[in-house]
């Protein structure tokens, strides 16, 4: 398509090789894990994003498909971010609780208030991206205060011999630590439009909105978005505190 924002073509194809190989190679050469992580992660991103873009045609035709698409989402990012954190997946039901704290109020007041269309076509990205940032900041969150539980053990200890219950003390040792999962998301805030320019404003200029439009868009997603996850960081730390979300 002549319009078109991405060609696709041989040369398409290319570059991303190239990207993937590029990537590989300086995790490898550089120590920083393993470079194959890069390569499998870059293939599973273009299968998965093939499967969907087939699938979400026929889901944005239905609300009830919608809303299993959505549960789906939710689903996979609880189990995902569990697996991140190291808890069992038979006990993820701790992470699926941040992460829903931090997203369902958020989508209720979006959609519930009518400050947005609550189409499909709409209801899908902004979910996604809100359920993506809360499961991030949940598995950060969750797993700095479980390292640090682990590694300050010694004055995990020392607080309960002070008299604190279990909880404060382990609050008093994680949740400062714990609080840095929100970094991403303040900067990605602060910066908005002087150093990105983030996906759902592209997304709705390239759809033919106006700036004006598409900037009130990506306002509305990021405070959304940061509203969410402190929600998530604060019960993933309460959580983690409370001894409900622990490694096997």
């Amino acid at each position: 398509m002549a319009n078109a924002a991405i060609v696709i073509g041989p040369m398409l194809g290319l570059v991303l090789a190239v990207l993937v190989a590029l990537g590989a190679v300086v995790v490898g050469l550089g120590e920083l894990g393993r470079g194959r992580e890069v390569v499998i992660a870059a293939v599973r991103a273009g299968a998965q994003l093939a499967a969907v873009s087939v699938v979400i045609t026929v889901v944005l035709a239905s609300y009830w498909w919608t809303g299993l698409f959505v549960l789906a989402m939710f689903g996979i990012a609880a189990f995902t971010s569990a697996r991140r954190i190291g808890v069992p997946v038979r006990r993820a039901g701790g992470v699926a609780g941040a992460i829903g704290a931090g997203v369902v109020p958020v989508l209720a007041l979006v959609f519930g208030t009518g400050v947005t269309t609550a189409k499909p076509v709409v209801v899908v990205p902004i979910a996604g991206i809100v359920i993506g940032g809360a499961m991030t900041a949940t598995s950060q969150a969750a797993r700095r205060a479980l390292d640090d539980l682990r590694l300050r053990h010694g004055e995990y200890e020392a607080a309960l011999a002070l008299g604190f219950s279990r909880r404060a003390a382990a609050l008093e040792i994680c949740r400062p630590s714990a609080g840095q999962a929100l970094i991403p998301a303040l900067d990605q805030t602060r910066t908005v439009g002087l150093v990105t320019l983030p996906g759902a404003y592209v997304g709705v200029l390239l759809g033919g909105a106006s700036p004006v439009q598409a900037g009130v868009t990506q306002v509305l997603v990021l405070i959304g978005l940061l509203a969410a996850e402190s929600v998530a960081v604060l019960v993933a730390v309460e959580l983690v505190a409370a001894g409900l979300v622990v490694r096997s």
